[in-house]
């Protein structure tokens, strides 16, 4: 497993009945995660210092209970001077604006992004969501194109890279269907030296078109895996999706693209380390293509 250990501003605290405690900067949240079915004694003192905590509806959805917790806030990655800066805000379906298990990714692309020194590369980021990938790329060196169909999460995403102090000229901002960008993106003959997906379980685009993982994903891949230059350096796609293991992902890799172009692929679980315990706790799957 791929464990995201390297944060100072973010931790988990505690795990139990259905829920985390999670430490975000100064602040603590309760939030329900379905991978954790074991009990908890409720030792850890921070369950008595709750800022907020999510609940589930029996209907649906769910609602914040929130106690002296900020409309926003904001959490580093890295170091304190050059480092990433997120923008956090507690918004419907439990949702902080940062997968924090995505570091170990961020980490990955930022070293095969230093690694070629010899060149800026193209990066496209798809279902880019906040941005957490757009900046640690852009940081690195690439130039990243940053696509999700959410203005309201392209707004978001343009306040952190502001905050980790991106170059303006270092991103391209796309407002548009992932799938239909892809599409475009290869009718223009446009191509990038990586790429990076994080799709959704279940989605609606900008003008109503429907995303169901299950169906959409291989197809998608494939499509997507026109976009590389010849000298491609990596490919990369996440899943919360339990049914995409990460031998799924794998396979699916290997089969779109190191068929075609030969390299590496690996793939694994990504997680996130509880505090004063061994375990990790396990935040869904990754593949990994790279040229070798």
């Amino acid at each position: 497993m791929w464990t995201a250990d390297k944060w100072e501003d973010y931790e988990v605290l505690d795990t139990g009945c259905g829920e985390k405690l999670e430490r975000w900067g100064s602040y603590i949240l309760v939030r329900p995660d379905p991978q954790v079915i074991w009990d908890t004694e409720y030792e850890h003192p921070a369950w008595k210092k709750v800022n907020g905590h999510y609940h589930r509806s029996a209907k649906g959805g769910g609602y914040w209970d929130m106690k002296d917790l900020p409309e926003e806030w904001m959490i580093s990655y890295g170091s304190p001077e050059k480092g990433m800066k997120f923008h956090l805000k507690p918004f419907a379906f439990k949702h902080t604006g940062v997968f924090p298990e995505q570091a170990v990714n961020w980490e990955w692309c930022a070293e095969r992004i230093k690694d070629r020194s010899d060149k800026q590369l193209k990066v496209l980021n798809l279902f880019a969501y906040t941005g957490g990938a757009t900046v640690s790329a852009a940081l690195a060196g690439a130039f990243v194109t940053h696509v999700d169909a959410a203005k309201g999460m392209v707004g978001w995403a343009k306040e952190n890279a502001a905050s980790s102090l991106v170059p303006s000229d270092r991103i391209r901002w796309i407002v548009d269907d992932c799938r239909k960008f892809v599409e475009r993106e290869i009718r223009r003959g446009n191509r990038y030296d990586g790429i990076i997906m994080d799709p959704p379980s279940y989605g609606r685009g900008p003008k109503g078109e429907i995303w169901k993982i299950e169906e959409a994903v291989f197809p998608f891949i494939k499509t997507a895996a026109q976009l590389l230059s010849e000298d491609a350096e990596f490919f990369l796609i996440n899943s919360y999706t339990t049914g995409l293991q990460p031998a799924v992902l794998s396979y699916m890799l290997n089969k779109a693209i190191t068929t075609q172009r030969g390299g590496c692929v690996e793939a694994g679980e990504v997680g996130l380390p509880v505090s004063g315990s061994t375990l990790v706790l396990p935040c869904g799957a990754c593949g990994r293509w790279y040229k070798g």
